[in-house]
């Protein structure tokens, strides 16, 4: 029997209209139970936040610093800032500037803790794998999707195509088909790329779709939540493997797969 001081407290700092962070993070962390013996706990502050636009993500990420402190009253090991876009709104490169500032909160609480964000783990973790140049799918409007591709430019990885779905209210996005990307992946160009980002948006379900899609592919398929769920496992010095997480949690191995339709 495990005992409960064996566990890793993971702390999830989270929008108030998102309800796929909780399932598809604990979920990949869960499947990796099965197979290693470490232990997760999982422990959530709440921002408000309802429609994926500018003004209400600004003052969304203003309200983070109250989460990590929060949360650092838990002990947390490690804190996963998940809105993706939010962070990328905030200016070029902000993903390290949030870290560090959450990072600070907790410090000042008296419980220092790393903290992480979904928008610095998808970069960070295509840098990582040699991924530069990807093709993404994004549930956000127009403008917003662009600001995202511009952001992942400036980080040094090439957007080759994109594919915006243009749903603004948060909950929508979350309703969408998890295996949905199976298919829709299929409108992007994708010749060339080392890389699919199925799900650019910790808040879009993608988790089904992703082994799917290397299966049809034979490229790396990745997401917002795979890439936070390898930083999270980086940040615990646990090797970066999950099941069903597809080639960022296969232990660190990247391979050409095999094109099977």
């Amino acid at each position: 029997m495990t005992n409960a001081s064996t566990y890793r407290r993971v702390g999830l700092i989270v929008p108030s209209s998102n309800i796929t962070m909780e399932t598809e993070i604990p979920a990949l962390l869960k499947a990796r139970e099965a197979i290693l013996p470490d232990r997760f706990t999982f422990h959530s502050s709440r921002m408000r936040m309802k429609a994926v636009v500018k003004e209400e993500l600004e003052a969304m990420d203003a309200d983070s610093v109250r989460c990590a402190s929060e949360l650092s009253d838990a002990a947390v090991e490690v804190q996963a800032y998940a809105c993706l876009v939010a962070i990328m709104s905030m200016g070029l490169g902000y993903h390290r500037a949030s870290s560090e500032k959450l990072n600070r909160a907790t410090t000042e609480n008296g419980c220092p803790t790393p903290v992480l964000n979904s928008a610095g783990a998808l970069v960070e973790s295509l840098q990582e794998m040699g991924m530069r140049k990807v093709s993404i799918i994004c549930p956000y409007m127009k403008p917003l999707t662009r600001l995202v591709v511009d952001y992942i430019e400036t980080e040094g990885i090439e957007v080759q195509d994109f594919l915006a779905l243009e749903i603004p209210d948060n909950l929508e996005v979350a309703s969408q088909d998890p295996a949905a990307p199976a298919e829709l992946w299929r409108k992007l160009d994708v010749r060339g790329v080392d890389a699919i980002v199925a799900s650019a948006c910790v808040q879009m379900p993608s988790l089904p779709a992703i082994e799917m899609i290397e299966r049809a592919s034979g490229l790396p398929a990745v997401s917002a939540s795979v890439a936070t769920t390898r930083k999270i496992l980086q940040s615990l010095n646990l090797t970066e493997i999950a099941p069903g997480g597809g080639a960022l949690l296969s232990g660190g191995q990247l391979a050409r797969l095999p094109k099977v339709a």
